[in-house]
């Protein structure tokens, strides 16, 4: 069994796929279907892949599977970016400003991760 209560970054990401998923929501109830799922998809998946990375096999995969969620946390900020731009859309600095800290998390992770991994 999982014991992830002490676990920084995996409360944050649980925390913001859940207000992703209300966003998402939000937006399809507004007919924003496409960026509603796009933004749902990436904003999720970053909490799938460091829930997946607390089981991984190695410290390689460790950081193989934190650099993917940091890659879908890159990409969700790109939708954030275009909804910010366009009135039409939701945007949540709120939400903005959680995916910061976490991207700035994840590769804090990395970088001790492949110092440890390098044996440093």
């Amino acid at each position: 069994m999982r014991n992830d209560k002490d676990n920084l970054i995996v409360k944050k990401v649980v925390d913001f796929g859940s207000q992703v998923l209300d966003l998402s929501q939000r937006m399809e109830d507004k007919h924003q279907y496409v960026i509603a799922r796009q933004i749902c998809k990436s904003g999720t998946s970053i909490g799938a892949n460091v829930w997946e990375a607390q089981n991984a096999e190695s410290i390689a995969d460790f950081i193989h599977k934190l650099k993917i969620a940091a890659k879908e946390a890159d990409e969700t900020a790109f939708w954030f970016a275009i909804c910010k731009k366009n009135e039409k859309y939701e945007y949540s600095e709120e939400l903005d400003n959680e995916l910061l800290e976490i991207s700035k998390l994840l590769s804090k992770i990395i970088v001790s991760s492949k110092r440890k991994l390098q044996g440093k």
